[in-house]
C-alpha cells in the first residue's frame, strides 16, 4: 500500500516510540538565581528553596530546587530556540502530517511528572523525549482530533534520570465558523419510532449496538419487528453486539444532495459477526479506499442531542 493510501491513523501511528530528536541539554546549571525567581512569581515560601541557613538544617542539607521546575532547566529563551524549518525532527513530522489532513489546532490538555530525586544547584540536566502514543480520532468540544503523548525524561550530568514527564496535546480540526448569513443546516431526519424499535434507538444513545432476541428460539432478527419469522413467538428480549462485522456491499452517493448530510456519503450493507445485517454508513474511509469484505467496527456519532446512530469505520 503506498503512503498516501495508507490510512491516516496507521501512518500516524507508525511515529509511536520514536524519539522525537537528539537529547536537548539545558542552557545553564540548576541555579539559585532562577530557583529564587520561581518561587517568587509562584508565591513559594518554602525555606528549602531559597534560604540557605533553613536548607542547612533540613533533611537536604542544603537549597534544592523545586521539583516542579523540572521541565524550567532545558527550556530555551526566545533568542536561543531554533528558527521555524530548522532541525526537523520527530515531532515536526507527526504535526506537519496532521497539518495535511485538516488538524491544524491545537491545545494542550493535560501533564503529569514523576520525580526520582531533587535538583541541586550545580547539577546539569539534558532532555530525551519520545512519542509515546497516539490516539484514535476522538470527537470533543473543540472538534475532532487526536491526542498526541510525549513522555520526556530528563538526566542529569552523570546519565542518571531525576524526572520524567507525560505531555499529552490535542491536535484538533477546528469547527467551522458559521455563517450568520447562511441559512441554520437542518437536522438529519429523526427515525418514526415505534414499540418495535424503540429499543434499538435508546441502545444506540447508550452507546449499545443491540440485536432483537426471540424469546422463544432464540433467533436474532433485524430490523426489529414484533413477531419471530421462524416459531411466530411474540415474545422477545436483546443482545448486545460486539461492534465487529464485514461491509457486504455498499454505494457512494453523490445526488441528489439532502443538506442535513455531508457528501460523497458511503451508505453500508454491514453484516455483524453475530449474524445479523444492518445499513448504515461508514465514516474515516475515503470512498476510493472502500471494498466489499473490509473489516469493520462501530462507531456511535452524535446527530443532537436527541439523536445517536451507529456508524462504521474500518477496523
Amino acid at each position: 500500500m503506498t503512503a498516501h493510501r495508507q490510512p491516516l491513523l496507521e501512518r500516524l501511528r507508525e511515529h509511536e516510540g520514536r524519539t522525537v530528536g537528539a537529547p536537548l541539554p539545558g542552557p545553564d546549571a540548576v541555579n539559585e538565581a532562577m530557583i529564587r525567581h520561581w518561587c517568587e512569581a509562584v508565591g513559594d515560601e518554602l525555606g528549602v528553596y531559597t534560604d540557605p541557613g533553613a536548607a542547612a538544617a533540613s533533611v537536604h542539607g542544603g537549597v534544592v530546587a523545586p521539583p516542579t521546575m523540572l521541565q524550567a532547566w532545558v527550556m530555551r529563551g526566545l533568542r536561543t530556540r531554533p528558527a521555524p524549518g530548522a532541525g526537523r525532527n520527530q515531532q515536526d513530522d507527526l504535526m506537519a502530517m496532521l497539518d495535511e489532513a485538516g488538524f491544524t489546532s491545537v491545545v494542550a490538555t493535560d501533564c503529569d511528572q514523576t520525580y526520582e530525586r531533587y535538583l541541586r544547584p550545580g547539577d546539569r540536566l539534558h532532555q530525551s523525549a519520545t512519542i509515546e502514543s497516539v490516539s484514535e480520532e476522538k470527537s470533543t468540544a473543540l472538534g475532532a482530533g487526536h491526542f498526541i503523548t510525549t513522555r520526556s525524561d530528563y538526566h542529569d550530568q552523570h546519565g542518571d534520570l531525576v524526572g520524567s514527564m507525560r505531555f499529552r496535546i490535542l491536535k484538533f480540526r477546528p469547527k467551522p465558523k458559521p455563517d450568520p448569513e447562511a441559512p441554520a443546516r437542518p437536522p438529519r431526519p429523526r427515525p418514526s419510532l415505534t414499540q418495535d424499535n424503540a429499543f434499538w434507538f435508546e441502545g444506540a444513545r447508550q452507546r449499545q449496538l443491540l440485536i432483537q432476541r426471540c424469546a422463544s428460539c432464540g433467533l436474532l432478527r433485524h430490523p426489529p419487528r414484533p413477531m419471530c419469522s421462524a416459531c411466530r413467538s411474540l415474545g422477545w428480549d436483546t443482545v448486545e453486539a460486539s461492534g465487529r462485522g464485514h461491509l457486504h456491499s455498499f454505494v457512494v452517493n453523490h445526488h441528489p444532495r439532502a443538506p442535513a448530510f455531508d457528501y460523497p456519503l458511503v451508505v453500508a450493507l454491514v453484516d455483524l459477526e453475530e449474524g445479523t445485517r444492518l445499513v448504515s454508513n461508514l465514516v474515516d474511509v475515503e470512498p476510493a479506499e472502500v471494498k466489499v469484505g473490509m473489516p469493520l467496527e462501530v462507531s456511535f456519532v452524535r446527530f443532537g442531542d436527541d439523536l445517536t446512530l451507529p456508524q462504521f469505520r474500518p477496523a
